[in-house]
């Protein structure tokens, strides 16, 4: 890998080395060395600049849950290291909620929960980042209701005024990355499913998904066959009916030992005014960040991860209708 150290074998080596090197060798330092000074960290609950504040909030984390693993379960990537390469990465943690902080007072939880980070990397460095961390499987395991949770948040936080902006296109920084990803077919065959979805054709889950497919969605959810898969989409497109839907970057992979795989980032931008998973219509606007990934099999989409932050969801909808 032009570029690159040369510890690394390939690209998937680099992110998931680096990962293991920052949390849990407590490598923090290296922060200086592998993210750009400039960086820009979208999260659903916020936007950080600069390599400063990725490094405050990774020892606030490490000072709450100090024994947290995160263990690489995917690479999916598209471009050259001379270019730049992004990666789709997904991650299963595990952590004990040792210390107080942005989560309350520390209350012995353990906690296992899924991350998806997309990561532009180029020259040994990454400096464009869009994390999302399954923040409703977090709450619920420590006992709070997502709801709940973000309303305490905001409370904590200083009221809808003073506390942290989540991530809308309001606050969106530009980072350097311009890329759309690749024109692998799985790539494509996994935008047209999830674009039908959202256009309301429900019955392409009968059609396209094995009838044993197995999903893993916000709030730690694990399904198996075709209900889960419809009432999670539906749930989600229900609440927000006449929101717009935009496909950010598709990757597609064919990779030795691997099943075909896709990984898609999108957004879902418009008000709340259907009834779904997030209750009464109340007219707030609201931008929702996802990402997704699936491997196919010989009957269909055999396996489906999807993460988005359902509490910074409910922060947009609590902020909106003062309901504090």
């Amino acid at each position: 890998m032009k570029g690159f150290d040369p510890k690394f074998k390939d690209f998937p080596d680099y992110i998931i080395g680096i990962t293991k090197e920052i949390w849990e060798d407590r490598g923090i330092a290296t922060l200086h060395h592998y993210y750009a000074p400039d960086i820009v960290v979208r999260s659903p609950g916020s936007v950080v600049v600069g390599n400063q504040g990725v490094i405050a909030a990774t020892m606030a984390t490490l000072a709450e849950f100090p024994d947290r693993t995160l263990l690489g379960e995917d690479v999916i990537w598209s471009g050259t290291p001379e270019e730049g390469m992004l990666s789709s990465h997904r991650l299963l943690s595990t952590a004990t909620h040792m210390g107080d902080g942005v989560y309350g007072k520390a209350t012995g939880k353990k906690l296992v929960y899924r991350i998806l980070a997309d990561c532009h990397a180029i020259n040994n460095q990454i400096n464009d980042e869009w994390l999302i961390r399954d923040q409703s499987a977090i709450v619920r395991q420590m006992g709070w209701d997502p709801k709940e949770y973000a309303r305490d948040l905001i409370a904590r936080e200083g009221g809808p005024d003073a506390c942290v902006q989540p991530y809308t296109p309001a606050n969106e920084q530009p980072g350097p990355y311009k890329g759309r990803g690749n024109d692998n077919e799985w790539g494509q065959k996994y935008a047209d499913i999830l674009t039908r979805i959202m256009n309301a054709d429900l019955s392409v889950v009968e059609a396209e998904y094995d009838r044993a497919v197995l999903s893993e969605y916000p709030g730690g959810t694990t399904g198996h066959s075709w209900g889960p898969v419809d009432r999670f989409w539906m749930g989600l497109r229900a609440s927000f009916p006449n929101a717009e839907f935009k496909i950010q970057h598709q990757i597609g992979r064919d990779d030795p030992m691997m099943p075909p795989r896709a990984a898609i980032r999108w957004t879902l931008h418009g008000k709340h005014d259907g009834w779904g998973v997030f209750g009464v219509p109340t007219g707030a606007e609201v931008f929702v960040l996802g990402i997704s990934q699936a491997e196919f099999g010989p009957w269909g989409l055999r396996k489906e991860y999807t993460l988005f932050d359902e509490t910074s969801i409910w922060k947009q909808i609590l902020m909106k209708t003062g309901d504090l």
